[in-house]
């Protein structure tokens, strides 16, 4: 069941965008996971299925314990880790999560059976793209860790959800580097990845209705702090 997911997961991620020596150390000096969430990540290391690398969770411990979002939105599910992190640390938060791979629907179900114990998280099965449109509330603190080409396509979305003053924060947004090059040193089959996380970077990096931070964490995350209530992005030609 997972093998198929795996096989098909885009190994860009697992490419260090520092040096390996200080990612050695975040990942080991750092304090680990423990009870479930660490059952989870010997499960996914072990069936080779992407989840935040450790680095990337200690700094979700102090987000969540920091901002205690309130109302929070997760696009794509995988296994659950990340929605159960946010739950544990933001105690008091709703989480939404949304996914449409139905391996990782059902293995995310289970996960959430057993460890969600206050039923904070719900998850929705779907196409992102359908469903966004569809949703109701806002948001006070967003993460998008999906397709990274339809980063683009789902942000104006996200923001019209996304409360003023709140927190968006994109993942795997370098590509083990490949973003920083030109894009003919790009293998063909990565190029529309490619241009869609040059397309985010053009609508947001300089954007005055957002404040924007690139972090080198795991595979490089975008921080996005909405500033006004309408947020303007360039229009497509």
């Amino acid at each position: 069941m997972v093998e198929s997911y795996s096989k098909n997961a885009n190994h860009n991620m697992r490419r260090p965008v520092v040096k390996q020596e200080i990612v050695d150390l975040m990942r080991n000096r750092q304090q680990q996971v423990r009870g479930a969430l660490k059952e989870l990540e010997i499960f996914a290391k072990e069936e080779n299925i992407p989840i935040i690398p450790h680095e990337t969770v200690a700094y979700f411990r102090i987000l969540m314990e920091t901002l205690q979002p309130k109302n929070i939105l997760e696009i794509g599910t995988a296994i659950g880790f990340s929605a159960l992190l946010m739950a544990e640390h933001a105690p008091q938060a709703t989480i939404t999560t949304i996914d449409r791979n139905p391996e990782m629907i059902e293995l995310a179900k289970k996960n959430f059976s057993r460890f969600d114990h206050r039923k904070q998280i719900s998850l929705i099965e779907g196409d992102a793209v359908e469903i966004l449109s569809e949703l109701t509330e806002t948001y006070d603190f967003v993460f998008m860790d999906s397709a990274k080409s339809k980063y683009i396509v789902f942000l104006p979305e996200i923001l019209k959800r996304l409360e003023v003053g709140g927190l968006l924060v994109l993942d795997d947004v370098f590509q083990g580097g490949d973003v920083a090059k030109d894009i003919m040193e790009i293998r063909r089959g990565q190029r529309t990845i490619y241009r869609g996380l040059q397309r985010l970077f053009d609508a947001t990096l300089d954007n005055p209705d957002l404040t924007a931070s690139l972090l080198p964490l795991g595979d490089g995350l975008l921080l996005l702090r909405k500033n006004v209530d309408q947020v303007n992005l360039p229009s497509e030609e």
